[in-house]
């Protein structure tokens, strides 16, 4: 894309697997509303070495990112010691896509993309971050942010940011990257630096916290206030059926009024954070068992272009 744009998501084992995560995201990439042609501009930064081989078989930019000697395979679970370090690298790991002077939308693994992006985002903004939930306005600080969803500029204001988010971490230790950018959103620095931030709309960028309820206006949807792979993969198959069923309608349509429809989801993913979760891990022969969790990380230090 022009001014040195790509697009990032990150994948493991666990996500990548047949029918799991990635198989969702690509196919909502070539059933979107003129959005396969940005399959050529995605960048597939793998965390292991399962990842990357099956990532090689489906998609022709893929990065291994796996560290030598740790097992970054399997599903990380929300808000444990090692989902902490996987977000606090990823952080880092992206600081420095911007000082290689590349501008980035990072897009999570389980954020559907319906339509372009591009004509939404704020061009004046130097870091636009999506809406957990949307008050309207996108300069209000007091939105909630959620960081699987991005689009950063690369300029000395946004690497110096990314900078002040990654240290940060060591005055809030128990808490996530998206809990301490809610904390340093209304930090001076930002001012001093003339950091321009805004919030994007769910009602082009929804998710399951707050849906878009507009398909004719929706360009992604993200497996939000969610946890645990099978429940989001379930919701984002229905999902995407959704979008079928909306595009079949829009050929089959003998009226002139629009047609808005509306999801059928969120199913299982709702009141998953209530329920008790089964942790799973893979043994020695690659087979599913019941044990503890276990996390993937990325090396931030390795430069992939």
């Amino acid at each position: 894309m022009s001014n040195n744009t790509v697009i990032i998501t990150t994948l493991n084992d666990a996500w990548a697997e047949l029918n799991s995560m990635f198989d969702l995201l690509l196919e909502s990439f070539r059933i979107g509303n003129q959005t396969k042609k940005f399959l050529k501009h995605l960048i597939v930064v793998t965390l292991d070495e399962k990842a990357y081989a099956r990532c090689l078989m489906l998609h022709p930019h893929c990065y291994n990112l796996s560290t030598r000697g740790t097992d970054f395979s399997e599903e990380a679970y929300y808000m444990t010691q090692d989902y902490l370090k996987m977000m606090w690298r990823r952080i880092d790991f992206l600081r420095n896509v911007l000082d290689l002077g590349y501008s980035f939308v990072f897009t999570d693994a389980d954020i559907m993309w319906f339509r372009d992006p591009f004509p939404k985002f704020h061009m004046e903004a130097d870091f636009q971050i999506a809406s957990d939930y949307f008050n309207g306005n996108p300069l209000d600080l007091k939105n909630k942010p959620n960081g699987g969803f991005n689009y950063v500029k690369s300029n000395n204001k946004t690497i110096q940011f990314y900078k002040f988010w990654y240290n940060s971490r060591l005055i809030y230790p128990r808490l996530h990257d998206q809990d301490v950018f809610n904390k340093i959103k209304f930090s001076p620095f930002i001012k001093n630096v003339g950091l321009q931030i805004r919030f994007l709309d769910t009602g082009y960028f929804g998710g399951f916290c707050q849906p878009s309820k507009d398909l004719n206006k929706v360009c992604t949807m993200h497996a939000n206030c969610c946890v645990g792979l099978e429940n989001k993969v379930h919701d984002l198959g229905i999902m995407l059926d959704d979008w079928r069923k909306y595009k079949r309608s829009l050929v089959n349509r003998t009226s002139t009024h629009e047609y808005v429809g509306s999801w059928t989801v969120p199913q299982l993913c709702r009141g998953s954070f209530h329920r008790r979760r089964v942790i799973k891990k893979k043994d020695d022969r690659g087979r599913k068992s019941w044990l503890s969790h276990t996390f993937f990380s990325i090396n931030p230090h390795t430069t992939f272009w």
